[in-house]
């Protein structure tokens, strides 16, 4: 294409705002409005020099974009996502892709019908350091996976919740957070075949869970462990740890730990421990860096959907992974 990609933002939150500056960054994409029912979300419109519409039916109204963002509320995003589709609108939606699978299967399926661009904002794959583990772990370098850990703990504090979708089914740590997490570990180990877990309220007394314990195995008979939790004050959770977003002050620590045959690997710290001669618990166990260079995930995002819109590429995180 001649001219950037103009993208559509719909939801002008916390993560609304981190796309607009994302789109900001890449030369391929420009954006063409903010979409956002709150009347205060005008001047945040004009801050960043484009149109404010009420909502899709207002906007649609006024022409259409090569793509949309949808970084609504969670309840949203099948809504939001079906009338994108309808309209033949190209669409990136934030994860959860849904609150329950059978609206996910709706989306989808009306996506693929439609043969309109269905991706899930699922920005960690994009993460070079993701995609060096996905090819270390494919290369063999740890044996066969047998066991994985994952961690997401920290503390939300208590004025986040101000809003009142945040304590309602839908909004807790699992789709929020936990979410992501999960979509790394399908995506390094393959799919999840069998879960038992257990979640809590304890602590804040909300309709929506705050911590929970996740036990899985995986199809290739791996097993893991997972656990969740927006309520503990803790180093352990890919925000804290993985410096993709500069509102969080990094740690030094690591979230997952993914252990095979001959080897393990340790993130976001990216340490491949493994014996250097015969292994044996009775021998040195060492510890060597992945090579990666750095680069922002939702920037190299919108780049990919960028090029999903004018077909040269396929998505990376389509609607069924979602």
């Amino acid at each position: 294409m001649d001219k950037p990609v103009s993208l559509a933002v719909v939801g002008a939150g916390l993560i609304g705002r981190r796309h607009v500056a994302a789109i900001a960054e890449t030369n391929e994409t420009a954006l063409a409005c903010i979409v956002d029912p709150d009347e205060a979300t005008r001047a945040y419109g004009k801050e960043v020099g484009v149109p404010w519409f009420p909502s899709l039916e207002a906007m649609m109204a006024a022409g259409l974009p090569d793509g949309a963002i949808l970084a609504t509320p969670n309840q949203l995003h099948v809504e939001n996502g079906l009338d994108c589709i309808a309209a033949g609108i190209p669409v990136l939606v934030e994860k959860p892709i849904a609150v329950d699978a059978a609206s996910a299967h709706r989306l989808v399926a009306a996506a693929e019908a439609a043969g309109v661009p269905l991706l899930v904002g699922h920005h960690r794959r994009h993460n070079p350091l993701i995609q060096a583990a996905k090819e270390t772990l494919e290369s063999g370098a740890i044996g066969t996976i047998v066991a994985v850990h994952g961690m997401f703990w920290l503390f939300k504090p208590d004025d986040y919740f101000d809003t009142e979708w945040r304590r309602q089914p839908g909004a807790g740590p699992v789709f929020l957070n936990l979410i992501h997490d999960i979509d790394l570990l399908r995506y390094f180990c393959g799919e999840i075949v069998w879960v038992q877990a257990l979640e809590s309220n304890a602590v804040r007394g909300n309709p929506v869970e705050e911590s929970a314990a996740i036990l899985m195995r995986f199809d290739n008979g791996a097993l893991g462990t997972v656990t969740v939790s927006d309520t503990i004050v803790s180093p352990w959770s890919w925000e804290l740890t993985a410096g993709e977003n500069p509102v969080y002050r990094q740690t030094e620590e690591s979230c997952y730990l993914i252990g095979g045959t001959h080897g393990s690997l340790e993130l976001p710290n990216t340490r491949l421990w493994r014996n250097p001669g015969k292994r044996s618990w009775w021998e040195p166990v060492t510890a060597e860096p992945l090579r990666v260079t750095p680069e922002e995930p939702l920037e190299r995002q919108i780049r990919h959907f960028s090029r999903v819109i004018q077909g040269q590429e396929a998505p990376l995180v389509p609607g069924r992974e979602g």
